[in-house]
């Protein structure tokens, strides 16, 4: 999860919504001449997606949902990327970062000349003078609320990505001609490296015309001219930024197919097509040659939210390639699709299953959290609810680190979490929980989404178990529309719910254990820890992020925080018309290795 400052809330309820969508798949169905499959260049694939496509802003808080950032993945590209290995790879080809020097921390933004928006347009440092000035917050002089609403001042650009580090930047410089910006840092940032330049995907040419500006320069000099926001001293909304900020936010989003200027692409597909609430159909950027060119002519995306429906379409050959919502029931009857030529691409994700205590309420006494920490279930909860996904499930004990990662080892010997490893009703844990109680009868209110099976199962174990040891458990499990809110709000004293870690770098880390932060929900509070977060966000060196963050995860066991569970599987799956396509671990699933998909006759 990345909540950005101004409205994390809202990003984060983009980010879970669903939309249905009838599925209207069209796939080439097998050529009966050729003897056997045969991979071919061109051709096309049909995508299955939960929700229908309706922005060309994937960063806006309105267009960041899963299908619009796919899609905006496929037809933009930047100074980088991160491959399933979680290892950040560099495209030269698109250009070059570079740290110019550590004090102050000064970062050169070089785009390639041949860099090219589709309407032939070069994608410039105006370019990414807006993208910085979308997600600094620099010019906001708002006053927030508890729920990051906007009491005073003006919040103007909603961007749903976090903006702690490039908040601390300077205003950037433009140089070589414009194809250069270079940031400078008023405090060091760890994560520099990935802050700016994922993806290039909003035209300043365009947001410039579109605000009533003669061209992208013109929109530079306008943000140029514009004093930094002070919160403690708000102004008066400044009309011209106004008016370029309400066109960026929501200036993209679409249900239909736009006028060209507003779906240009600099990546390996362009948006050919949008039919509403039906169908996208990408197509081959011709001029695309600043990174791997794509195998297929076309890709045609369409709607379908129901997990089953998005199987039986792939097993009618009218979908290509699906990511449904996995169960174990759902992954057997994909797996005995496999004589039919369907493959499912399995693996870990970035998210993990966590319980959560409150440290307000109830469980405010440590000795409390720690009782409640013995009774958890961990193994009863990897063979019933990890195990029937993924055989090789093991207990997760690290909040900090996953297992794929070097430091993930260390934590889970050093952290504290093996004491609470093996805890069901049959085992000591339960012992040592009632000795911890000595005859209370606590009532604790546990908070999960009734709407997933999973989050049922894992509550149901843990409530039972709970009682044996001398809880009395009140089931505050809310559906999959008003959890989130009840989660916010903190009505709960144990909370069941999965966390999705960055893929790179530690700027997360403060947002959830620093006291008070946007994304620490039951109430945290230690001052070493704060001061650990502090020297994270500042400190470059990977070694060094990694000691302080084993120190994190240390004080948040030994403080009864909670515990983390297991890491989540994902399924994507895929039938005998294309190939190529690979499990990935980011939000991008199979989408990551789309440039290689290709279609078999």
């Amino acid at each position: 999860m990345r909540p950005g400052r101004i409205s994390k809330v809202l990003a984060t309820a983009a980010a879970l919504a669903l939309g249905l969508a009838a599925c209207t798949g069209n796939t080439p169905g097998p050529t009966e001449t050729s003897a056997s499959p045969t991979v071919s260049d061109g051709g096309n694939v049909t995508v299955l997606e939960s929700a229908p496509f309706s922005s060309f802003n994937a960063t806006s808080v309105t267009g960041s949902t899963l299908t619009n950032t796919r899609i905006g993945s496929a037809t933009h590209s930047g100074f980088y990327s991160v491959d399933d290995k979680l290892e950040i790879v560099k495209n030269e080809k698109f250009g070059k970062v570079e740290k110019v020097k550590d004090d102050p921390l000064t970062i050169k933004y070089t785009i390639d000349s041949a860099v090219q928006w589709s309407d032939g347009a070069p994608v410039t440092a105006d370019d990414l003078f807006l993208a910085w000035a979308a997600a600094s917050g620099y010019f906001d002089d708002a006053t927030l609320d508890g729920s990051f609403a906007v009491t005073g001042g003006t919040a103007y650009f909603h961007a749903a990505g976090d903006n702690s580090g490039l908040a601390q930047t300077e205003l950037p410089v433009i140089g070589d001609n414009r194809t250069s910006l270079t940031l400078t840092y008023t405090t060091p940032f760890s994560d520099w490296e990935t802050a700016l330049g994922t993806t290039v995907d909003v035209p300043a040419h365009i947001v410039a015309l579109r605000s009533g500006l003669k061209d992208a320069s013109a929109l530079t000099k306008l943000l140029q001219g514009v004093p930094p926001g002070d919160p403690a001293s708000p102004v008066p909304a400044d009309p011209a930024l106004r008016k370029v900020a309400d066109f960026w936010n929501t200036g993209f989003d679409t249900r239909g197919m736009p006028d060209p200027s507003l779906a240009l692409s600099n990546g390996p597909f362009l948006v050919k097509a949008i039919t509403a609430g039906k169908e996208v159909v990408l197509t081959e950027n011709p001029d695309y040659n600043w990174g791997e060119k794509p195998v297929l002519d076309t890709l045609t995306v369409h709607y379908e939210a129901d997990p089953d429906k998005q199987i039986a379409a792939l097993k009618a050959e009218t979908a290509d390639v699906i990511t449904p919502a996995v169960t174990a029931e759902r992954l057997k009857t994909l797996t005995e699709l496999g004589s039919q030529g369907v493959d499912v691409q399995q693996g870990q994700a970035l998210g993990f299953d966590q319980l959560v205590l409150n440290f307000k309420g109830v469980l405010s006494p440590p000795d409390l959290r720690t009782a409640f920490m013995h009774t958890i279930p961990r193994q009863a909860i990897i063979d019933k609810v990890a195990k029937p996904l993924d055989p090789k499930a093991e207990m997760l004990n690290s909040f900090l680190f996953r297992p794929a990662q070097v430091p993930y080892k260390e934590a889970a010997q050093s952290n504290g979490t093996a004491a609470f490893s093996a805890a069901t009703p049959e085992t000591p844990g339960i012992d040592e929980a009632k000795e911890l109680l000595d005859g209370a009868k606590p009532t604790v209110r546990i908070l999960y989404n009734k709407d997933d099976p999973d989050r049922v199962k894992e509550y149901s174990l843990i409530a039972a178990a709970a009682t044996e040891a001398g809880f009395s458990v009140t089931d505050a499990g809310r559906n999959a529309k008003q959890w989130i809110g009840a989660l916010k709000d903190g009505a709960f004293d144990v909370a069941l719910y999965g966390w999705t870690s960055n893929p790179t770098g530690s700027f997360q880390v403060p947002q959830i254990f620093r006291t008070g932060a946007v994304s620490n929900f039951n109430n945290f509070s230690n001052t070493v820890v704060d001061q650990l977060t502090e020297q994270l966000a500042v400190e470059p060196d990977e070694a060094k992020q990694n000691a302080l963050k084993l120190q994190i995860d240390k004080l948040a066991v030994e403080a009864g925080y909670g515990l983390p569970l297991f890491q989540r599987t994902t399924v994507s799956a895929t039938g005998d018309h294309v190939a190529g396509v690979e499990h990935s671990p980011l939000d991008l699933g199979p989408w990551q290795s789309v440039a290689q998909w290709s279609y078999v006759k």
